[in-house]
């Protein structure tokens, strides 16, 4: 098992992520914003100036946080959207080595009708495009279609041949299970449980379930202090010999879809990221899950 982080929540440059990455003693970041634009959309100068700081650094990119098919896309928008990011994110996977995508199955309509069909269309699209360049996308339990609830992850593994799972620990913590009457909160552990067998990745993040003394907002809180069940779910990991990637996601100084959560100082969201980092490794050291080096 190897640790990695979306350094993004660390620094907006390449070189302050490169720099939190080393100062937990780690040598891996799933990439997802350089400089506030996903990495699909940066320029080539950008992306060039990107690897040339990674060059030599003796960090990599283990994986990138993409924004295919996301909470804030649309299954009934023009389908090209997803294509030319597909076509603009492969050859800079390739060239950065990064083995897997994370992908979603977009956003949960205002509408009875949830077009399944279609969007099961555009995923064996999406899964099949990254395959034939070796790379697996990972569909994540987040605010979007699969994310209603296991059942409906379930239905989309089913339905999609190839397509594996990034579980992300606080997601059900605050999303509300489609599949049950009166839509509770997701528990994380039932959630875990039932797709386990199809997780290739861990997304690592914990907070409280909403209430109305916090606007019915989930509230982020470092590992192991929320509702996502994070040890439990590291311990299960352990027993079952998991040996693939955990990436932290902090979401503590920096949510990208609460607007009003980016003010936070850049040496705010640095030390924060470190002390996540450092938080999840002794939650790990505290149940003796060892971890190692990514190996590109």
């Amino acid at each position: 098992m190897y640790l990695t982080g979306i350094a993004d929540e660390a620094a907006k440059d390449i070189n302050g992520q490169i720099k939190a990455t080393q100062e937990l003693g780690w040598n891996a970041i799933e990439s997802r914003f350089i400089n506030g634009q996903n990495i699909h959309d940066i320029s080539e100068n950008v992306f060039d100036q990107v690897c040339e700081a990674l060059n030599g650094s003796g960090v990599f990119i283990n994986a990138f946080g993409s924004a295919i098919g996301n909470w804030g896309k649309d299954v009934r928008d023009d389908f090209a959207i997803t294509e030319q990011e597909i076509a603009r994110a492969i050859p800079r996977m390739k060239r950065l080595g990064a083995k897997y995508v994370r992908i979603m199955s977009y956003k949960v309509l205002d509408q009875k009708d949830q077009l399944v069909n279609e969007r099961v269309r555009r995923l064996r699209i999406i899964v099949d495009l990254f395959a034939s360049a070796g790379i697996t996308a990972v569909h994540e339990n987040c605010m979007n279609y699969g994310g209603m609830s296991w059942k409906h992850t379930l239905e989309l593994v089913e339905a999609v041949p190839g397509m594996k799972l990034v579980f992300d620990t606080a997601n059900p913590a605050f999303n509300r299970d489609r599949s049950k009457q009166n839509e509770p909160w997701q528990d994380p552990l039932e959630f875990y449980h039932q797709v386990k067998e199809h997780i290739e990745y861990i997304h690592i993040k914990d907070c409280l379930n909403p209430t109305p003394e916090s606007n019915n907002k989930e509230v982020y809180v470092y590992p192991g202090e929320g509702h996502g069940c994070v040890k439990e779910i590291l311990a299960d990991l352990q027993a079952s010999n998991y040996r693939g990637g955990i990436s932290i996601e902090p979401h503590l100084a920096a949510v990208f879809h609460i607007a009003d959560s980016n003010n936070q100082t850049d040496e705010d969201r640095y030390d924060t990221y470190v002390r996540y980092g450092r938080q999840l490794m002794d939650m790990l050291d505290t149940i003796g899950y060892s971890y190692q080096a990514y190996s590109p």
